[in-house]
């Protein structure tokens, strides 16, 4: 029983990616231009000149594939659609008058021609919309897994333990010597579980809230570190800017984790720019003199530049830049 459902799923496994993968393109277009021969082909006397109406069907066909539907009907200009197909059958129809006329045979079935148009039309459309359905849905699939695991990560990795006892450590110490600093580091850490916990769970949240997560954690930071700055920077207009939560952590996480030299002080700065209907964003970070052994983030970036391709595919910029003193994430992101 096991084996067949196995084959089964490879088996349709096979079929969706047959239809919706683009190396497996140049087979679907042959076996479209197959089929609609043979049928033509295969219909004598009821269409006489199938060579010609060949040519004609597939130049409105992928007409219609690869310039209507992806420019019109995929953008919701649906009465422009409408009225550019009423215009090929109006077209077909008057083409094919006039090759009676011309040919003096009059023996091309005008009604039967149109006729096959409007199905052509309407069976490659539906192809279109079909096969955008399911890329669609796959990628929503995979964007829901990907929030499933982030979501198992996040909660088994909210807050590094070590990090979270040196703050409350911190706090406990100056309790004595200066409560309302003690006070100032509870409430920030209490802010930033409460984001993680709760604020983090939304599909979208304010970029605002977002930075004022990356500056109470930094905060945090700076406290644990005596040597330790950081700058964070706003332009443009960035109230009222939604976006994923938890979106620029990571790179913070990775410029603290990897900055911390006793040797000399150390920096995280971030840049938020919102103008043109895009959003920039920049973490730099100063090296230690000393390379740390632990080479570990490799897997976390892999996971940044898969979790922005889910987010936003084709509508992101990430470039990062690294010399013997800083390292510098350069993102871009299209709202």
């Amino acid at each position: 029983m096991s084996n067949t459902l196995h084959k089964q799923a490879i088996s349709e496994n096979w079929a969706f990616q047959f239809l919706i993968s683009s190396k497996y393109r140049i087979y679907r277009h042959l076996l479209l231009i197959a089929i609609i021969s043979f049928v033509l082909y295969n219909s004598t006397p009821e269409i006489s000149e199938p060579t010609l109406i060949l040519c004609s069907f597939l130049l409105m066909l992928y007409f219609n594939m690869y310039i209507l539907v992806p420019k019109l009907l995929f953008k919701n200009k649906n009465t422009l659609y409408s009225l550019s197909v009423v215009g090929i059958i109006i077209i077909s129809a008057i083409g094919g008058y006039l090759f009676n006329t011309l040919s003096n045979k009059g023996d091309l079935n005008i009604s039967l021609f149109s006729s096959l148009i409007v199905v052509l039309v309407a069976a490659s459309s539906s192809v279109k919309l079909f096969q955008k359905w399911m890329v669609d849905k796959q990628l929503i699939d995979e964007l829901e897994k990907s929030k499933t695991y982030a979501e198992l990560e996040q909660l088994k990795n909210q807050i590094n333990p070590h990090f979270l006892f040196n703050m409350l450590n911190n706090a406990n110490v100056l309790t004595k010597k200066d409560p309302e600093k003690a006070s100032q580091i509870l409430m920030k850490l209490s802010d930033l579980l409460r984001y993680q916990l709760y604020d983090s769970t939304r599909d979208k949240v304010l970029l605002t809230s977002d930075i004022h997560f990356l500056e109470d954690f930094l905060n945090l930071e700076k406290v644990r570190r005596d040597s330790f700055d950081f700058l964070i920077s706003k332009e443009g207009n960035l109230s009222g800017v939604q976006i994923p939560p938890l979106l620029f952590i990571s790179f913070v996480e990775n410029a603290v984790k990897h900055n911390n030299d006793a040797t000399k002080s150390s920096y995280v700065n971030l840049f938020f720019d919102v103008r043109n209907d895009e959003l920039f964003f920049k973490c730099i970070n100063s090296k230690p003199v000393l390379k740390s052994v632990n080479n570990t983030g490799g897997l976390g970036l892999t996971n940044i530049r898969r979790r922005l391709e889910l987010l936003f595919p084709a509508l992101h910029y990430l470039v990062i830049e690294e010399n013997s003193e800083t390292y510098c994430v350069n993102l871009t992101i299209k709202l």
